[in-house]
């Protein structure tokens, strides 16, 4: 699942392919609000992504499955 990640006062946005789940994510970023600690992630590559849950301006998570790519029906 692709996310990506507004961060205050930065032009681009973090953009993160990852396995965990939409309510996963949410579910982390919740508690690292609360809690004001730090937003961790894994890519799929195995690579941890820490990112201040204070400077996040926003989280867009993207659909779960891909869509499939081609003219064959399923």
């Amino acid at each position: 699942m692709e996310i990506k990640i507004g961060i205050r006062q930065v032009a681009r946005e973090l953009t993160v392919e990852t396995d965990a789940s939409a309510a996963d994510v949410e579910a982390d970023l919740k508690a690292a609000l609360t809690e004001g600690t730090v937003l961790a992630l894994s890519d799929e590559k195995g690579r941890r992504i820490l990112v201040p849950a204070a400077q996040i301006a926003y989280l867009d998570l993207g659909q779960e499955k891909a869509r499939p790519v081609g003219f064959g029906s399923l």
